[in-house]
């Protein structure tokens, strides 16, 4: 008996291989960049170290301008700044006081309330005039003429606040009558002059000005 066999074999399979075929583009432009590079760099042949010198000028200058723009725009912004800080009319009005003094008698020290600190107005004797200017400065710890501290010898005008630690001293009180701190036993002259106790400094001369013979303006 015959049997039959049938045989097959794999199929081949066929590879098929694509070739790609790249093709040259000589038209097409490219954008030129010479505008915008620097003078010193625009030639493609050129070292690097050849233009390095201009390179760095050209990066200097360009630091001290964005440098000098800086400081120009900071200084304009903290002008206006300050300028929106400053006191405006009504506010520096309050900060002057007017003082009739017709209305202070010979011998007799007043006090005004200025700038949330006690001002003297005092109206100096003759006596009190002639103690302040005989006066060895050599014997002052903070010496000063009397001339120096009035406008006018029968006026003097000082800051009610004690130079040791700020108390307000009492008129025509202490050894040079003239005023004394009960605080800590600093005694001032009729000039305000400090003379004993542990007072470091004069009393505080404000600015002033005579608008007549009987008026003042402190501030």
């Amino acid at each position: 008996m015959l049997s039959t066999r049938l045989i097959t074999s794999p199929a081949r399979h066929a590879v098929t291989t694509t070739t790609s075929k790249a093709l040259a583009h000589t038209d097409i432009q490219f954008p030129d960049y010479s505008n915008y590079r620097r003078p010193s760099t625009i030639d493609p042949k050129r070292k690097n170290i050849e233009t390095e010198d201009q390179r760095k000028v050209f990066s200097y200058l360009m630091t001290a301008t964005v440098g000098a723009a800086s400081a120009i725009t900071a200084k304009s912004a903290v002008t206006k700044m300050v300028a929106s800080l400053s006191a405006s009319k009504d506010v520096l009005a309050l900060s002057k006081v007017e003082v009739k003094l017709n209305e202070i008698p010979p011998g007799k020290n007043a006090i005004i309330k200025w700038r949330g600190k006690p001002l003297f107005v005092r109206h100096r004797t003759q006596a009190e005039i002639d103690a302040s200017t005989n006066v060895n400065l050599a014997d002052l710890r903070d010496p000063e003429p009397d001339s120096a501290r009035v406008k006018k010898p029968e006026w003097l005008v000082l800051v009610g606040v004690c130079t040791h630690l700020g108390c307000v001293p009492i008129a025509n009180k202490g050894e040079f009558n003239g005023y004394y701190c009960p605080c800590h036993g600093s005694h001032y002259d009729a000039s305000g002059r400090a003379r004993k106790g542990p007072a470091p400094k004069n009393l505080e001369v404000p600015e002033y000005e005579f608008m007549n013979d009987e008026t003042i303006v402190v501030g």
